[in-house]
């Protein structure tokens, strides 16, 4: 998947970014490329939180998990 992320210098140095989609989904580097590494990172773990309890909430109530295509707003 693709996620959309802003990119943010920083006055003392560095730079924030934080995904588009995913709330919360926020990460600093001292480099751009650091940035972008550290980013992926916290989409990746966040995906995953939500994963597990998207399973854990439907082995309870027995819903279906589906995958959906969303067209690029972009």
């Amino acid at each position: 998947m693709r996620y959309t992320v802003v990119l943010e210098p920083q006055e003392e140095g560095g730079f924030t970014v934080q995904c588009v989609e995913i709330p919360g989904a926020i990460s600093q580097g001292e480099t751009r490329e650091e940035a972008l590494a550290n980013i992926k990172e916290a989409i990746e773990l966040i995906l995953d939180v939500q994963r597990e309890e998207l399973h854990r909430k439907t082995s309870a109530a027995r819903r279906e998990i589906a995958r959906v295509d969303v067209a690029d707003v972009i």
